[in-house]
């Protein structure tokens, strides 16, 4: 299931899909960055003036942030409460457990 976020100027579509964000269904970012953080806030204030935040290349925003995070956080909530999460999450245990047995 993907959720639409912002179809771009050239028509390409930024969507969510799973827990990561697609332009054209091509991975974009793995989360949202806000401008103000952004090495480059000056020049993307300039080109996008209404944009709050980055989703890897794509100017956000603050409605468009917010669809995209909560369709993150959906898609990762559901993911946490599966078996898959679970076993990723004990994996991550054991493999944190290793390094600093080390």
């Amino acid at each position: 299931m993907a959720d639409l976020i912002k179809t771009t100027a050239d028509g390409r579509k930024l969507e969510v899909i799973g827990s990561a964000l697609y332009l054209d269904g091509v991975k974009e970012a793995d989360d949202i960055d806000p401008v103000i953080y952004h090495p480059n806030r000056e020049a993307i204030l300039k080109t996008a003036p209404d944009a709050t935040h980055m989703a890897g290349r794509v100017a956000l925003n603050w409605e468009q942030a917010l669809a995209a995070n909560a369709a993150l956080k959906a898609a990762r909530d559901v993911f946490e409460s599966s078996p898959q999460g679970l076993a990723e999450r004990m994996r991550r245990a054991q493999n944190k457990a290793m390094t600093a047995r080390d």
